[in-house]
């Protein structure tokens, strides 16, 4: 890398993160599996859960400091732990004209670094982060409600993994044309034409980043970190569920810019008050140029709609559809969807919502199995995977958002249709005060009204309907169908049939959606890998963009040319 440097940390920076991008900027190439950050938690050392557990107390009931960024004094507070922990922290507070005064401000220093120097601090910034991943676990824990191995993983780990494919992409599109350029025309029997011509990235300016509740590291940082890495500084605005995972993040980063000789007001937190509603007064700001969100699609769709100066990238909601044809593992298929339902207490974006099941059943490797003994198969899996509270708490989390909670009493009572198993309250072990549900699964029909109008709206959280449908054929028309006009994170298919998989990856393709196909051991439908799988596609309602390829990135910066006569 050739970067620009004044500040001697940044040269050795550079160098110290070299192989580290050359290793990411393979891997997004061969899309194999890479990652530099270990998800195991003993590799962290054998006090590095302890550590991260006394990091993350001494944070409670205390002031959340970030030096030298703009505040009025008004400290923000309010976050509930879903499992029962008092938290007790408040956050710097400031409008927004003194915090996009501060970014503006810093901008020009952090555009005239580089692409590599910008690189290489990004880098230093995921590398402190990864050393403090039992603090982030337990930070991204008790904001969202997952469990603590889920939190560990994909709040740490998985999640820098998604920042670190950021900046590889940010590189390596930043880099795409040369520095300088010569060009030289030959004009027959006259002296050529030559010119030298330089091409300059140039940022687009401030960036907003709003936080989503449930994973606010995993779905944050592909933006912050595009954004960071082509030039822009960055405003962070957390949910007010999950202020800290990103709080962290945010002074983490300032210390690294900090050290190197940067204006560390390049990242700055934007808590704010319940009901102030921040994101929509910064979202219109003539200064943010770029938006990053990932929450509702009422306000994704807001954003859209009237943020008409920045370039928004969103990940909204969508009804995730899943067609059952056969399989030659009935047992793998069902304890896969099972832990695939489970999982979060169904609180992703990824997870299946409709199961579409012909009339007719499935063909099996235990024999044909009828409709009502699938869906009564796949709620005995679900039931086995959670009969032992410690073991369902631990795959469940906690719930995080009151209108989920409301949506698992509703299907509790009946309302969204006939029960084929019916939520219970589990009780965790380790944090009596956590809100546990594990899941209902309802059985539906395509063919009725009413089931149409309850499993064709987005029912997140843990509910899921088993939609009986005319044939196989059938299926697939209705998963198109529903991509198309309710979007959708992912898809998935299970057949042995090369005609019905054939029909499968062409609605996958048409409708714009991620297909995994016949998924029966430890590769679920709801987990996509950094480096390899591409998070949403951007060519249906659910989102406008994935996590990540080069359109995520490409549009942050502009390249703009200077030519001269030789």
């Amino acid at each position: 890398m050739a970067a620009a440097v004044t500040h001697p940390l940044v040269a050795e920076l550079v160098e110290r993160h070299q192989d580290t991008l050359n290793r990411a900027l393979t891997a997004i190439t061969e899309r194999d599996y890479w990652s530099p950050y270990p998800e195991f938690p003993k590799a962290y050392g054998e006090s590095g859960a302890a550590d991260g557990k006394a990091a993350f107390d001494a944070l409670l009931g205390a002031p959340f400091t970030i030096e030298g960024q703009p505040t009025d004094g008004d400290p923000v507070g309010g976050e509930a732990s879903p499992y029962g922990v008092e938290l007790g922290i408040s956050y710097p507070h400031s409008g927004p004209d003194p915090l996009i005064a501060a970014l503006e401000a810093a901008r020009p220093g952090w555009a005239a670094a580089g692409p590599a120097a910008r690189a290489a601090l990004c880098l230093e910034i995921l590398a402190r982060i990864n050393t403090r991943s039992h603090e982030f676990a337990q930070a991204v824990m008790h904001t969202t409600g997952q469990a603590y191995g889920m939190a560990f993983q994909a709040g740490g780990p998985h999640a820098q993994d998604r920042g670190l494919e950021a900046v590889a992409y940010a590189y390596a599109e930043q880099t795409r044309l040369p520095l300088r350029a010569s060009w030289t025309k030959p004009q027959g029997k006259r002296e050529p034409l030559a010119m030298t011509k330089e091409f300059t990235v140039v940022p687009r300016g401030v960036a907003l980043l709003i936080g989503c509740n449930t994973f606010p590291t995993w779905n944050g940082y592909p933006g912050l970190f595009a954004s960071l890495a082509t030039g822009n500084p960055v405003l962070v605005k957390p949910h007010p569920r999950a202020v800290l995972p990103l709080a962290l993040t945010v002074r983490i980063a300032r210390e690294v810019l900090a050290e190197a000789g940067f204006d560390p007001n390049l990242v700055c937190l934007a808590a704010e008050h319940e009901g102030s509603a921040l994101a929509k007064v910064l979202a219109v700001r003539p200064e943010v140029k770029l938006i990053d969100y990932t929450g509702s699609t009422e306000f994704g769709d807001w954003l859209e709609e009237n943020a008409r100066q920045a370039q928004v990238y969103t990940e909204k909601a969508g009804v995730n559809t899943v067609v059952l044809d056969s399989t030659d593992d009935y047992r793998g298929m069902l304890a896969n969807l099972a832990f695939s339902l489970s999982l979060y207490s169904g609180q992703m974006c990824t997870t299946p919502q409709n199961l579409l099941i012909p009339r007719t059943g499935m063909r099996t490797d235990q024999g044909d199995k009828s409709y009502d003994e699938v869906v009564a198969d796949l709620a005995g899996a679900v039931e086995g995977l959670l009969s032992d509270d410690a073991r369902a708490a631990a795959v469940l989390g906690a719930v995080v958002n009151p209108g989920v909670l409301q949506r698992t009493v509703q299907a509790a009572a009946g309302e969204y249709g006939e029960l084929a198993l019916a939520p219970r309250v589990v009780t965790s072990p380790d944090f009596p005060a956590a809100t546990v549900r594990t899941p209902a699964l309802v059985k539906a029909d395509a063919d009725k009204p009413d089931d149409r109008a309850a499993f064709l709206a987005e029912c997140f959280g843990p509910v899921s309907f088993a939609v009986a449908v005319e044939s196989a054929e059938a299926a697939v028309e209705l998963l198109r169908r529903t991509v198309r006009e309710q979007g959708a994170m992912t898809a998935a298919g299970y057949t042995v049939d090369p005609q019905i998989e054939a029909a499968l990856v062409e609605a996958a393709l048409d409708a714009g959606v991620s297909l995994s196909l016949n998924l029966t051991g430890g590769v679920y439908a709801n987990q996509t890998a950094a480096f390899s799988d591409l998070h949403g596609t951007g060519a249906n309602p659910a989102a406008n963009s994935a996590y990540c390829d080069a359109a995520f990135v490409a549009n942050r910066f502009r390249t703009v040319e200077v030519r001269r006569h030789v």
